[in-house]
């Protein structure tokens, strides 16, 4: 299958119509037009509903979508391959974890802490869990790294790190001069979690809901720096992973504020696509770099050990 018509659906698709793609291809329309038709012919399927505004997805076309993806992903990487190209890794994370523990990462993959396993050209995305898991589902990342929601993943993927988990507010917030806050004492104030899907709601969802049944929580829309400084302003508590207030905490800017029931750590979760050509070997020493770089490694013997 010529895979200028799985270029040509994919621009569609991303661009909501026949139009839109041709501009960005720099094709005709006509031409877009054609080699969708020659897609559709060689699939035996309708894959697209054509309308004077745009184009959607049939149902067959949606299946498509992301094999479509990862054919156009095998064809770059073979021709990286036979001209020599340094390989391409693109990589997620959330942004808890780009924050701080990602670019000390990516310095030392840059740097060649692997040797010559390590030379790759990075593209990274910092997005929340509901982005990175659709994007990584289209097959636009090769790798991401995540907090362990619960939730089994599906492909290749490791526990690569541990993380505390830490209930924050401002220094000058009523509970910051309690010496132990019972969650009790938490309903009286207002709960800050960023927007649906980010780390912050997800640490409540899986180590706070039960804790603080009852709390006012309020969202957030926003990134992580919007909630650390409303949370730094004593308009609200916030549960966090430690990586993502360490510079708040250690300036002052916000304190921990110990509670009578002990949190457990949270996973550091990478899940990579298998057969990623040039990409494998400095994903498996990104992936070693992580696990070296555990901000919690006492977690992880003693997960070993068990």
């Amino acid at each position: 299958m010529d895979t200028r018509y799985l270029r040509a659906f994919v621009a569609v698709a991303d661009h909501g119509g026949i139009s839109a793609a041709a501009q960005q291809l720099g094709y005709a329309q006509s031409s877009v037009s054609a080699q969708l038709k020659r897609l559709e012919a060689d699939l035996g399927a309708t894959v697209l509903v054509r309308a004077g505004t745009g184009a959607t997805l049939t149902e067959a076309g949606q299946r498509l979508l992301p094999h479509a993806r990862e054919a156009l992903g095998l064809e770059e990487r073979m021709r990286r391959a036979t001209r020599g190209d340094r390989a391409r890794l693109r990589i997620g994370a959330q942004e808890s974890l780009a924050h701080v523990w990602m670019p000390d990462l990516l310095v030392a993959l840059e740097y060649g802490a692997g040797g010559p396993a390590s030379r790759v050209d990075v593209e990274l995305t910092v997005a929340n869990r509901s982005r990175l898991e659709q994007a990584f589902g289209a097959g636009e990342l090769d790798l991401v790294f995540q907090y362990d929601n619960g939730v089994r993943a599906l492909g290749p993927h490791a526990v690569v790190g541990h993380d505390r988990t830490v209930l924050v507010a401002a220094p000058n917030h009523p509970l910051a001069q309690q010496e132990v806050v019972t969650p009790e004492q938490m309903l009286a104030y207002e709960f800050l979690v960023a927007e649906a899907g980010c780390t912050s709601e997800m640490m409540v969802d899986r180590f706070g809901r039960d804790l603080l049944a009852g709390a006012q929580v309020a969202m957030i829309q926003g990134s992580l720096s919007a909630l650390l400084r409303l949370a730094g302003h004593g308009h609200g508590v916030s549960l966090l992973p430690e990586l993502a207030v360490a510079r708040e905490l250690k300036e002052g800017e916000l304190v921990e504020l110990r509670l009578s029931e002990r949190l457990r750590p949270v996973s550091i979760v990478a899940q990579w696509r298998p057969r990623l050509g040039l990409a494998e070997p400095p994903l498996h020493v990104l992936l070693d770099l992580a696990c070296r770089a555990d901000p919690l490694p006492e977690v992880s013997k003693t997960a070993r050990a068990s």
